[in-house]
């Protein structure tokens, strides 16, 4: 039996702070060169966020940016999912700081860890609550400090990640646009390849750091090349012969924005223009969980996306996780 609705993004927002870290100020910094960094990973610049503003208010000025895109009040949210991997504190959660912090009172929070595949995970979780009835508006928070994360002496690690913040307002939509089907996987036999210790440490994981760097990002960045090249592309086609969706009905491809060759190999795999694979990597970096919804933010207000648009987002993310969602845009 067919539902007579399904769950739906209503409504967007994005924050980004104010101070960029360009390639010539890492030069300054570590022994790399803009050149060195363009070609390798497409990035130019990056945002950092503010050593003395906690992460929860650039999560919490997306929230309230997605609310008002939705044309939703905050007390219209009756649950708030927070994606992250760099969190002010471990509790409260940053989804209970962003609920104290925009005024949801009705709302109940929780966070969802998943690194870079984090808003996929938490569009799974939200889209099954919508369709279950357990709640009707669900606001999705993605928000990452990466660089409270990076070692900056290592040169391999320090020139990919930046900070950011996406939201995203799931709702009921009755007008046959929405989520059409989401997919998720992990391979936790390959979670050492990409690292960030909080409580407890190995002493092989702690080999591989600078001494006094424990809490740091560390990866192999040739395995976690191999398994994001392969994956972005699998995600994609599966999701599609899943759905019977042939790819020239994708008006464009959102991935994980984490390195310009994964994601010209992705396209090379799916035979897809780059014009319709979306990026802002060149100017945001790696934000982790945020990337996305940024992304989406982002091409919403350049009038790219009009309602009835089917569209497929894909990531991969530490632990190792990946996911892709299948969706027909609603606004």
């Amino acid at each position: 039996m067919t539902r007579p609705f399904k769950a739906g993004i209503t409504g967007t927002g994005r924050a980004l702070p104010e101070r960029r870290l360009t390639n010539k100020d890492l030069e300054k910094i570590v022994d790399t060169s803009d050149e060195w960094i363009i070609k390798r990973t497409g990035i130019s610049e990056r945002r950092i966020l503010d050593e003395d503003m906690p992460l929860s208010h650039l999560a919490s000025v997306a929230a309230k940016n997605a609310i008002l895109d939705a044309g939703l009040e905050v007390s219209d949210i009756d649950l708030i999912i927070a994606t992250t991997v760099t969190p002010d504190y471990l509790c409260p959660t940053l989804a209970c700081s962003v609920q104290k912090e925009i005024g949801a009172e009705k709302a109940a929070a929780f966070d969802l860890n998943a690194a870079c595949t984090g808003f996929i995970y938490a569009l799974k979780a939200a889209e099954g609550l919508i369709l279950s009835g357990a709640y009707n508006n669900v606001l999705i928070v993605s928000a990452e400090a990466m660089s409270r994360a990076v070692d900056f002496t290592d040169r391999k690690t320090c020139v990919l990640f930046g900070d950011g913040a996406g939201a995203a307002v799931i709702s009921r939509v009755e007008d046959g646009t929405g989520i059409d089907k989401v997919n998720l996987g992990a391979v936790g036999q390959m979670g050492s390849v990409l690292t960030i210790p909080c409580l407890y440490i190995t002493e092989e994981d702690k080999a591989r750091r600078n001494e006094g760097m424990k809490q740091v990002v560390w990866m192999d960045g040739s395995e976690v090349f191999i398994f994001a090249s392969r994956i972005m592309s699998e995600a994609t086609l599966n999701i599609l012969q899943e759905t019977g969706t042939d790819i020239s009905e994708i008006k464009y491809l959102f991935p994980h924005q984490a390195n310009m060759r994964i994601l010209q190999n992705a396209a090379k795999r799916l035979e897809m223009p780059m014009d319709r694979i979306y990026s802002n990597l060149s100017m945001t970096g790696n934000i982790s969980s945020a990337s996305i919804p940024v992304c989406l933010n982002e091409a919403y207000e350049k009038n790219m996306l009009k309602k009835g648009d089917k569209l497929v987002l894909v990531a991969f993310g530490g632990g190792l996780t990946y996911g892709a969602s299948l969706l027909t845009w609603s606004k």
